[in-house]
Formats: structure tokens, sequence, C-alpha cells
């Protein structure tokens, strides 16, 4: 359905743009869906081409970098969590500064040289260690290099693609269609890449299938410059954090200032704010209807009109000593946000861990599907993928109508969150019994002393089970975070919005890093042979931190009242 729609919308573009009329003083017209074949095929490429090398780090560096083993889960977090935080840098500068094509196009290139410089290791046997042998500081420079590029890479392309294919759009209904097609495409090369070229690395050859995540990258950066004669160009509009440091700048500036408040209906007396240059002494249109709020109203201060502030057409002169009211309310929103945000960093730290160690018990356990062919261990991570694909259309058909007949109640973001906590929760418990059962049949085989790599006789499918449940717990909190945020971030700031789960993310992978490192410090339950360890405490210690954060969620949750949406309106998702 979705796509005959993307069809009908594409046909009934072409037609439209064929019936105008031009003369040789106005421009042809850009942008429209003649553009989207070339930006999904760049994504398809960029994605493909990260996911090729992204998803069987850590077998890499255990196999042909002899990193010990908890190091390599470490240098994967760390890399995870780069890929997650520089597309908000990359969002920031082609907002700010560059525009989305300039960033796109010199980022593809950045992940091509990271590409190559990995391809390099894996080719040339003087750029790598010997068997058993430490790397050498050229050989871990020139892999942290092809790392460094390739994530800075990912990064400057990931969401500035999502921008840059909406911008050609004009409706807010043809927008969502490009959304949604292009999370599909996100997710279906990521699944691709994670399965494909991780067999040829795997089976073929590192060479091979690095060298194949190069060509792809170069391919799909080749058809989105094609495009560029089509697209249709946004200047940089400067980025919105800036109004909000003026905020802080200018509140701290006049700490001095007396905040009045009405002692009789302790209301904001707003004779002294200043809501924008006005016209014949009318409000901007643009401006609240009522005075600055009561909640943080220290920062009503940035507000307050004193002398030399303003010029005698009723601009501004100070653009660091005086706001908005409207200004100073969207840095009020972004802190009662704050709390329901920061639950989201501990609801993905233990996702990171589970990934990360899942990929170590995958090495040790029976990956055999038939008696010739074997689940490679970095494609794991492809069973939370597909749950999560999966499961975001069937609970979106099925969940909401459900829950209104149980409940009497519209399904509200903050509840779909909620519940995706809770199997958060559930899969980390199920990955702790995994483990304390592959720990049972080691110690009851007196297996753990071997140092050499031992397989054992357990279905590594097992694993499957926890990441399908971690998968469908995504695809509830993933959603209704971007929801709420969308509907509930200042409208200078929702083109940020969904930006704030991938810091979620980022910051969720260089906690996970910190917290195992902790953990080797301060027990013996990682150790480089997790046969000799007690992964499964670290699972239920997963677990404990869940609950606690689960139970900080519904406090923050309970104390958030909604601002631009009824709490018993439904989510409207892609």
């Amino acid at each position: 359905m979705a796509a005959t729609n993307s069809q009908q919308q594409f046909h009934g573009e072409l037609s439209h743009a064929e019936t105008q009329t031009t003369t040789s003083n106005i421009a042809p017209k850009r942008g429209g869906w003649i553009t989207f074949p070339f930006i999904i095929v760049g994504v398809l490429g960029q994605t493909l081409a990260s996911g090729g090398w992204l998803s069987n780090l850590i077998v890499y560096l255990i196999e042909e970098f002899n990193v010990k083993r908890v190091d390599a889960v470490q240098i994967s977090n760390i890399v995870n969590g780069c890929t997650s935080l520089f597309p908000i840098a990359g969002a920031i500068l082609a907002d700010s500064l560059f525009g989305c094509f300039s960033v796109i196009s010199a980022s593809s290139l950045v992940s091509i040289l990271g590409i190559i410089l990995l391809t390099l290791t894996a080719t040339i046997h003087s750029l790598r260690p010997s068997q058993e042998e430490t790397p050498s500081r050229l050989q871990i420079g020139i892999l942290y290099s092809a790392l460094t590029l390739g994530s800075i890479g990912l990064g400057g392309t990931r969401y500035t693609m999502a921008t840059i294919g909406a911008d050609q759009l004009d409706k807010q209904k043809e927008q969502g269609v490009f959304f949604n097609w292009f999370f599909f495409t996100l997710y279906f090369a990521t699944v691709i890449s994670g399965t494909a070229i991780v067999y040829v690395e795997d089976n073929v050859g590192w060479g091979w299938g690095f060298g194949l995540s190069t060509t792809i990258n170069a391919i799909g950066l080749a058809v989105f410059l094609v495009g560029k004669r089509y697209y249709q160009s946004v200047k940089p509009k400067g980025s919105p954090f800036i109004s909000l440091a003026r905020v802080v700048v200018a509140t701290i500036r006049k700490w001095k200032l007396v905040v009045m408040v009405s002692s009789q209906t302790q209301q904001i007396q707003d004779d002294s704010y200043y809501y924008g240059k006005t016209e014949a002494g009318k409000l901007p249109s643009s401006a609240p209807s009522s005075a600055p709020t009561l909640s943080f109203r220290f920062l009503n201060r940035a507000a307050i009109k004193t002398e030399g502030d303003t010029r005698p057409d009723g601009s501004i002169a100070k653009p660091w000593r005086l706001c908005t009211v409207e200004q100073v309310e969207d840095l009020k929103t972004l802190l009662r946000l704050f709390p329901l945000w920061s639950t989201g960093i501990f609801l993905s730290t233990p996702i990171g861990v589970q990934i990360s160690l899942t990929v170590l018990q995958a090495l040790t356990m029976d990956r055999h599907l038939g008696p010739h062919f074997q689940i490679p261990a970095g494609s794991f991570l492809v069973f939370a993928l597909l749950s999560t694909a999966i499961s975001i259309s069937v609970i979106d058909r099925f969940l909401p109508a459900t829950w209104y007949r149980l409940t009497g109640h519209s399904l509200t973001p903050l509840q779909r969150v909620g519940i995706g906590h809770v199997l958060n929760i559930m899969a980390m418990a199920g990955s702790a019994l995994v483990e304390s059962r592959r720990l049972h049949f080691v110690r009851s085989h007196q297996l753990e002393g071997q140092t050499g790599p031992t397989v054992l006789p357990i279905p590594a499918l097992w694993l499957a089970l926890p990441l399908v449940i971690v998968g469908t717990g995504e695809a509830l909190h993933f959603p209704g975070q971007v929801s709420l945020y969308y509907q509930e971030f200042p409208v200078s700031l929702r083109s940020t919005a969904t930006a704030m789960i991938s810091l979620h993310i980022g910051i969720g992978f260089y906690l996970s890093t910190a917290m195992i490192d902790l953990v080797r410090r301060v027990t013996g339950w990682l150790p480089d042979n997790i046969n000799q360890g007690r992964m499964d405490n670290v699972y239920w210690m997963l677990v404990v931190i869940g609950v606690a954060n689960f139970g900080y969620y519904l406090t923050c949750a309970r104390l958030y009242k909604y601002k631009n949406m009824a709490s018993g309106t439904p989510p409207v998702l892609g």
C-alpha cells in the first residue's frame, strides 16, 4: 500500500511538472518525488557499507588483530557510540553552516576512505599482526584511523539523508511517506549487511567483505551525486541551539533583576517582558498568548526589557542580553522533558552491553544450521533488527485498538515507552538464564580450564530469544519517544527531535563500555575466557539497573504534563 501511494505521488509529481508553464526567466522546479531514487539509493549504499564492517567488528578484532575478547567488546562499544553521536554533529553542521548536500557528500568520501584503510589492514599482511602477536603501534594507528574515518563518515550521512529527502517534499503527508521508506531502507540494509556481507567476511575473506562495502559505498555516493540537478536546495537556517544559549547567557547577565509576581493571583506580571518586534503596538503573531510561566521562573530574567536592550523600531539591540518570551519558554520545555529523556540512557546502556556480550557467547556455542551452514557470530544482531521491523508493523495495527478495548483509553507515548521498559528488563533476564545454562554445561563437563577456543554443543539459537524480546521492546519505546519528542519539543527544535534518540544510543554505548570496564576491575565476572567468569551475574545486574530505572521512569511520567497533545491522544506514527 505504501509503495502504491508513493508511486501515485511520484507520477502525480511528474504530471504536475509536465503541465507547468515556464519562461526563460523562471528556473525549472526542483524537488519532488523525482529525487527519491537518488536519495534512497544513497541511503542504501551508505547503510550497507557501514553495516558490513560495523556488524562484524568484534570478530575481526579478535581473529585478525589478536585483541582480547572483552577488549574487543569495549572497542566496538566506543565505535558504536561514536556512530550514534556523530550524526548530531553532522545535523548541526548541515543546519547551521554547510547545508545537507555538502555534508553528505564530504562525509561519504570520508566513509569510503575509512573503509579503504580497513580493507588494506585485511589484505596487506604487514598492516596486521601475525598469529598470537600483539599489534604494533603502526598497525593499531592505521586500524583506529580507519574506524575513526568510518564513524565520522557514517555520522555525517545517517540523519542528514533523512533531512534532505524531506526537504524535497512540501506536504507533510508526503514527508511521512518518505520517512517510512527511509526507515524501512535502514532496517533492510542493516539486515542484509549483517548477514550477506558478514557471511562473505567469515567464509570468503575479510578483504573481499570490506572491499564489497567500499564498492557499495562508492556506488551509493555516485548515484546520490547524479541527482544533484534535481535537488531543491535549502539554505542553512542557523542552529536553534544558539537561541537557547542566548537565554542562559541573558539570564546570567540579568541575575540581579527581580521577577515580578502578583501577590494576589500568583501570576507573572507581563508588563516588562519582551515578546518580539511589534507593529502598531500589537504583539507579533508568533508570540504566546500569556505571560511567562512560573516554572523555572529564574529564566524569565532573560526576557525582561531593560534600558538599551531594544532599538526604536522594537527589535533587539543586544541579542545576548535580551530574548523573547517564546525563546525562554522553549528552553523551559526542554528542561521539563530532560528527566524523561534521561531515563532513555539507562534503557540503551543494557542493550549495548547485551549486543556486545552476545557475540562473545555465540563464539563459544554451536552456530550451525544444518550440516553445511554456520551463522556468523556477528550476525546475531539481525534477530533484534528483524524483531523490531516486524513488531513495529504488528504493534501499530493491533496494540492501540486492544489497549483501548481493555482500558477505555487511547495508548499514549509515555505508556508505550513504559511497556518497552518492561520488555527490556525481561530480555536481560532471558540473557541471564541462557548464560546460566551455558555456564552450567561448562562446569558440569569441567571445560572452564581449557585455554583454547571451545565450541560447546549448545545451540546458539538460544541467544535469539532475548534479542527478539529486546527488539520488540525497541519497537515500542523507540517510536514512543520519537512521537513524544516531536509533539512536545519547541517547533524550532522539531527537526532535531529524532536526534535525541541517537544521543541516547551513543551515551548508552559509552556507558556500557564504562560499565564493562568497572565490572572487570571490581569483580571476576568478565575474564578473557568467559567460561571462567560469571557473565550471568552481569546480566542480572542489568536487570536490577533496569528495574530501578523503570521506577525512575514511572515517577517522571506521572509528574509530566503534556503540553502540545492531550494525554489520551494516541501517537501518530508513520
